[in-house]
């Protein structure tokens, strides 16, 4: 081999051992397949890929690379954007970590959004108080919501999965129905809501020029500081994810494994419940009578996994989801359509759902040329015991030793 041939191959060895031993990196790596997919499904029906990155510089930066203006209410709608997929997603990503599927972050969601609406039109108008105590509310209503599904699944073994996924229909006309009875409601849409329950920030509005940016990206960023420290510095954290490896081992270790399921899809359905909140009280000025589902829940599914189910991990997701959305409408003002998003985020999850598989492809490739290598190696003839030992310590196995007469002769 030459001396390029070798640095090639070198630095393709190393990137194979990367995405073995990082998650984070086959994260990384999935997206930029994904979006390499896109641009090809984008040239296969005659458009520009440029359009489709110009518009993500744009939502990203603010930039208008086509005029050469910039405004940073782009900027502030991508982070508004992205507050009920980071949330969704860490509702995803706590159950996910205590050995729980929670496909109903959607049932848990609406929940949250509907109790909110309900505070914001029957609370006391009391200027900061107001919103606050809703959204407390939609945080309690999206853990009880959870919490129905964790009693039902430790108690009596019922699937979080079906569970889950049954509540969610049930929330979505439960909330119809709730929301109708609400006097001056019409078929879409209640009265408007008092200044005092909203979300808006006129601080934020006026740094990023009039976008519907608000009081939410802060809670957000403090419930990604709370998913961190209860999971990785707290006892709780630590029962839970006990309770998820190993349910019997906890058992035996004195962990109260029924409390911890129910208090894990609890904790699960409050980040989805805080998260419809904020959208009710922050992008809305009124109540909507919700007729389909809004699917920031089942997209927090993807955001957690492409997270990895970690805080800083799900908090980028969740940005890069909302990035895609936003970008939308400007896709479609550059004759990209918008569906390729759509189809960006059902790549990025299959490439996600097949990261087991890829890992075993790579480590088997590794231990095949590393099998090569050593089997090219020239050993000499004079040393029979260091020529036995030798690959067998270069593949990481203890050495052989040679059997041995009482005279120390072979």
């Amino acid at each position: 081999m030459t001396s390029t041939q070798k640095k090639d191959a070198g630095a393709l060895s190393a990137i194979s051992r990367l995405l073995v031993s990082s998650d984070g990196a086959v994260s990384v790596a999935v997206v930029i397949l994904g979006f390499i997919v896109a641009t090809l499904l984008i040239l296969c029906v005659g458009r520009n890929p440029a359009g489709m990155y110009k518009a993500i510089v744009q939502v990203v930066t603010g930039w208008n690379l086509d005029r050469g203006t910039w405004n940073i209410r782009y900027v502030g709608e991508w982070l508004n954007y992205s507050i009920p997929y980071v949330m969704c997603g860490f509702s995803m990503a706590f159950a996910a970590r205590t050995g729980l599927f929670n496909i109903g972050g959607e049932g848990q969601y609406i929940i949250g959004v509907t109790v909110a609406q309900l505070g914001a039109l029957f609370f006391p108008q009391v200027p900061g108080l107001h919103w606050l105590t809703a959204l407390l509310c939609a945080l309690v209503a999206g853990a009880v919501w959870g919490g129905i599904v964790g009693f039902l699944k430790a108690r009596f073994e019922v699937s979080e999965v079906v569970s889950t996924i049954m509540l969610n229909y049930v929330a979505l006309y439960l909330s119809r129905i709730i929301t109708l009875t609400i006097p001056g409601t019409n078929t879409f849409k209640t009265v408007d809501f008092p200044k005092t329950a909203l979300l808006r920030s006129p601080l934020l509005e006026k740094l990023t020029n009039g976008s519907m940016l608000n009081y939410g990206i802060f809670i957000m960023l403090l419930v990604a500081v709370l998913y961190w420290f209860l999971m990785e510095k707290t006892n709780l954290g630590f029962a839970l994810k006990a309770t998820g490896f190993n349910r019997n081992a906890a058992h035996y270790a004195g962990i109260p494994v029924v409390s911890s399921i129910v208090i894990a899809m609890a904790i699960s359905g409050a980040y989805a419940g805080l998260g419809g909140g904020i959208v009710a009280l922050g992008s809305f000025k009124y109540g909507r009578v919700i007729s389909a589902m809004d699917n920031y829940g089942y997209t927090g599914i993807a955001v957690a996994l492409v997270g990895n189910n970690r805080a800083l991990g799900t908090v980028l997701a969740g940005l890069l989801f909302g990035m895609l959305q936003a970008s939308q409408p400007l896709m479609q003002s550059k004759a990209i359509p918008k569906e390729i998003t759509f189809i960006i985020q059902g790549l990025v999850v299959v490439f996600i759902a097949l990261k087991t598989g890829l890992r075993l492809l790579i480590t088997w490739s590794l231990r095949r040329a590393q099998r090569a290598a050593v089997g090219a190696t020239s050993l000499p003839t004079d040393a029979p015991q260091v020529a036995a030992s030798a690959p067998s310590s270069s593949l990481g196995v203890a050495p052989v030793e040679t059997p041995q007469n009482e005279g120390g002769q072979k």
